[in-house]
C-alpha cells in the first residue's frame, strides 16, 4: 500500500526502531515515544513504521516551517502515495479583539495564502477517498472544518445522462461554488453549451462536463499542474484525462449546510440573539446590546441569501448542530479510525496544544461580554488538551527530548541515538560566564578563519540585539533571529547563515528544534548558568544539538557554576557520544561531513514537492 522510494537502505538501529514501535501498535498501544536524537533520520524512520504497518498517517508539527519541511521529505519518500499538507491558510492574521478599557474593537483581518487554501481542500478530500494517505499538518487541524457528514452528504453528483438545468447550478452555488467564465480559480465553475469546467477547491483538478443538448455526454478529469519558474505556473493536463461514469463534487467551501438545514440553523442564531439581547440589557448594556443586533441580522441577511457571510466560524456551532461546549468537528473527524498520529517535537506540541483553547477563549470573552459576538462563539475554538487525546487515534511522540507528558503516559519509550553519518555529539566545553563576551570575539574569530559557521544563544531579544550591533562593529558578518522577525522571513535568514553571507546568527529561542544546518559547528550558550525555560535541561540539549550535524561540532557553555541541567544536559550529551562510537566501531563506521542543499523557502518547499510529483 505504501511504496518508500530512497536512495539508502534502513540501519539496524532503525530496523530495531521501526520493529519495536510497529509492534506496539500490533498490541493496541495508545502512546509511545521514539526518542531520536538529532541527525539520527527521525522522518525517514516514520515514513518506514507507515510502511511497515500500512496504515495512513497523520504526522502533527509545531510550526508551519518544520511542517513545510516534513512536507517535502515524505513527499519524496512516498511520490506514488497521498502526501498532504495541512496548515492555516493565513499568510498573517490578527485576531477579532476588544479591549474595553480603551474601547477599542480591533476587527479581524488577515490575509489568505490561496495556494495553503487549496491544499487544505486537497487534504479533506484525500482522506475521504483514498486510503493510502499521510497528511503532515501544524495544530491548525485542531481547529473546525465543518461536520463531515454534512460536508460528504451536501456534495453534488454528476452522472453521464443527467439532464443540466437551473437546478444544477443552483446545487453548485449551494456548494459555494462562483461562476468565472473568464477567470481560473479554484472554487469556481463556467458554462457554454457545450461544456460546464468546475474547478475543484483543491486547485490540483478540473472536471469538465461535456453536453449535449444540455444532456451529460461525458465527465473527463483533468490535472492542474503547478511548476515553480519566474512566477508560479498553472496549466491543465489537457492531453491526459480521466474518463468517468459519475463524481461527486465536495463543497468549495467548509461551512455548508443544506437549504433546509439552512432555515433551522438561522432560527436557532435569531433565538440565541433574542436570549442574549435580553441579557445584555438586563445588565445594563444598551448600545452593546443594539450593535450585536445589528452585526448578527447583517450576518443572517447574508447567510440566507448567499449561503455564507465573514466570519461564518463564529456560528460554526449552530451549522453543525452541536450542544454548548460540545467539541468542534476537526480534520480528525475526517480520518479513519486505523490513522497513525505522530506528534513531531513533541516537547515543544504538547505545551502548545495544552495552550490553544484556554488563550482562544480569553480573547473571546470581551467579544462576547461588550456585544461583538454571540455566546456561541466560544464554541468555535480548537480542541482542548483532553478532548484531542481522547480520540480514538494510536500516538506515537517523536523527540530528541521528549517531556513529562510523554514519559509518563507511553506504554514504551524506543530511542534511536545514532546517526548514520556516524557524527558524535559535539564536544562540550565549559568556560566562565564573567568576560563571556570577550572569548566568543575570539572563539567566533577562529571559526571565521575556518570557515565555519556558528550559533550565539542569548537569554532576551534586546540582548541579540545589541550582541549583533557589538559583532558587526567587530567586523562579522551576523544577524539575529527571535519572535518578531516574521514567520515566513526566518527562512531566508537561516539560508543566508548556510550560504555564507552570515557567518554568524544570534538568537533567543527559535534556533534549537528542527533547523538542520550541517555547516555550522559551534554553538555558544551564553549565560548558560541562569535557570528557567530557556535554560532547562530540555534546552540546553536541543541547543546542543544543534551542533550535532557537523564533523568537528563544538558547544562553549558560558556559566560561573554547574546548574542541575547543564550536568544532565552534558551528561545525557557524553551516553549519546558514547553510544555513537561504540555503534561506529561495531559496524566500522568513518564520520563523514554532510552535505546538503540549501533549502528554499517553506512556499518553495510546498510548491517544488508538489511539482516534482505530478
Amino acid at each position: 500500500m505504501f511504496e518508500i522510494h530512497c536512495e539508502f537502505k534502513p540501519n539496524p538501529e532503525q530496523v530495531k526502531v521501526v520493529k519495536a514501535i510497529s509492534n506496539g501498535l500490533k498490541k493496541g498501544f495508545k502512546f509511545q515515544t521514539l526518542l531520536g536524537i538529532t541527525g539520527s533520520g527521525k522522518t525517514y524512520t516514520m515514513a518506514l513504521i507507515i510502511k511497515e504497518v500500512k496504515r495512513p498517517a497523520l504526522v502533527l508539527s509545531p510550526n508551519k516551517i518544520l511542517t513545510a519541511q516534513l512536507f517535502h521529505e515524505f513527499k519524496s519518500f512516498f511520490p506514488k502515495n497521498s502526501v498532504n499538507f495541512f496548515v492555516s491558510y493565513y499568510d498573517y492574521y490578527q485576531p477579532e479583539a476588544y479591549l474595553p478599557e480603551q474601547d477599542i474593537y480591533i476587527a479581524k483581518d488577515a490575509r489568505i495564502n490561496e495556494i495553503l487554501d487549496k491544499l487544505r481542500h486537497a487534504t479533506v478530500q484525500s482522506v475521504l477517498t483514498r486510503k493510502d494517505f499521510i497528511v503532515v499538518s501544524s495544530v491548525s487541524c485542531l481547529y473546525g472544518i465543518g461536520d463531515p457528514e454534512e460536508y460528504q452528504k451536501i456534495g453534488l453528483e454528476i452522472y453521464k445522462g443527467q439532464k443540466i438545468d437551473k437546478k444544477f447550478f443552483d446545487s453548485l452555488k449551494l456548494l459555494q461554488y462562483k461562476r468565472q467564465d473568464n477567470e481560473f480559480a479554484a472554487g469556481t465553475f463556467s458554462y457554454d453549451k457545450k461544456k460546464v469546467r468546475i474547478i475543484l477547491p483543491s486547485g490540483q483538478e478540473v472536471v469538465d462536463v461535456y453536453l449535449k443538448d444540455q444532456i451529460v455526454e461525458k465527465i473527463a478529469v483533468k490535472r492542474i499542474i503547478q511548476k515553480v519558474e519566474r512566477k508560479i505556473v498553472i496549466y491543465i493536463k489537457e492531453d491526459e484525462e480521466n474518463l468517468v461514469e459519475r463524481i461527486k463534487i465536495f463543497p468549495a467551501k467548509f461551512y455548508v449546510s443544506s437549504s433546509e438545514k439552512l432555515e433551522i440553523v438561522l432560527r436557532n442564531i435569531k433565538n440565541e440573539l433574542s436570549w442574549w439581547y435580553k441579557e445584555l440589557k438586563k445588565q445594563g448594556k444598551i448600545i452593546e446590546a443594539e450593535r450585536l443586533k445589528k452585526r448578527v441580522m447583517f450576518d443572517l441577511n447574508l447567510l440566507k441569501t448567499e449561503g455564507y457571510c465573514p466570519g461564518i466560524e463564529n456560528y460554526s456551532r449552530h451549522l453543525s448542530f452541536r450542544e454548548p461546549g460540545e467539541p468542534p468537528y476537526t480534520l480528525l473527524d475526517y480520518l479513519p479510525k486505523d490513522t497513525i498520529i505522530f506528534i513531531d517535537e513533541s516537547h515543544l506540541s504538547i505545551p502548545q496544544i495544552k495552550a490553544m483553547a484556554e488563550g482562544d477563549r480569553k480573547r473571546k470573552e470581551n467579544l462576547v461580554s461588550y456585544g461583538w459576538r454571540l455566546p456561541s462563539a466560544f464554541d468555535n475554538r480548537p480542541l482542548k488538551f483532553d478532548e484531542f487525546f481522547s480520540k480514538d487515534f494510536q500516538f506515537i511522540f517523536v523527540s530528541a527530548t521528549p517531556g513529562e507528558f510523554e514519559r509518563k503516559n507511553s506504554s514504551q519509550i524506543v530511542e534511536l541515538l545514532v546517526r548514520p553519518t556516524g557524527i558524535l555529539d559535539p564536544e562540550i566545553i565549559i568556560k566562565p560566564a564573567k568576560n563571556q563576551i570577550n572569548d566568543l570575539v575570539k572563539e567566533l574569530k577562529l571559526q571565521v578563519e575556518k570557515g565555519h559557521r556558528s550559533l550565539v544563544l542569548t537569554l532576551t531579544k534586546r540582548s541579540a540585539e545589541d550582541l549583533c550591533e557589538y559583532l558587526l562593529l567587530h567586523g562579522f558578518k551576523v544577524f539575529y533571529i527571535h519572535s518578531e522577525i516574521k514567520t515566513l522571513k526566518r527562512p531566508s535568514i537561516i539560508r543566508s547563515l548556510r550560504s555564507g553571507d552570515i557567518d554568524v546568527l544570534i538568537g533567543v529561542n527559535l534556533l534549537r528544534e528542527g533547523l538542520d544546518l550541517p555547516e555550522v559547528s559551534l554553538v555558544a550558550i551564553l549565560d548558560a548558568d541562569k535557570e528557567g525555560f530557556l535554560r532547562n535541561t530540555t534546552t540546553l540539549i536541543q541547543a546542543i544539538g544543534r551542533a550535532s550535524r557537523h564533523i568537528e561540532g563544538r558547544v562553549i557553555i558560558y556559566a560561573d557554576k554547574i546548574t542541575f541541567s547543564i550536568n544532565e544536559a552534558i551528561k545525557e550529551t557524553k551516553r549519546r557520544r558514547m553510544y555513537q562510537m561504540k555503534y561506529n566501531k561495531i559496524y566500522g563506521i568513518q564520520p563523514k561531513p554532510i552535505i546538503k542543499p540549501i533549502e528554499k523557502t517553506a512556499l518553495e518547499l510546498i510548491l517544488e514537492a508538489i511539482s516534482e510529483h505530478d
